[in-house]
């Protein structure tokens, strides 16, 4: 399952997630933003489930901006869990 996620108030942004058929995390790429970072957090995720990785990532903030790329990533999981449910 692939979806793309528009974030709001960080440097990226998109957010693309693939899911591999035991719904856990296979690659998260992000469109802008500091890349050496945003690399290192999709190493980190790919493996994991999308719930794991939203409940670490959640409310993390970049400077003052009240979100950041991790953050939204977060959310995107959780647009992305409710998403799965419903089908």
């Amino acid at each position: 399952m692939k979806y793309t996620y528009r974030t709001n108030g960080v440097c990226s942004r998109e957010i693309q997630i693939e899911l591999n058929q035991d719904g856990l995390i296979e690659k998260v790429s992000f469109l802008g933003g500091c890349a050496g970072n945003l690399k290192g957090i999709s190493a980190l995720v790919k493996g994991r489930k999308p719930e794991e990785v939203s409940s670490l990532l959640q409310g993390i903030h970049c400077g003052q901006k009240g979100t950041s790329c991790p953050d939204q990533l977060a959310k995107a999981l959780q647009q992305l869990t409710k998403q799965k449910g419903s089908v």
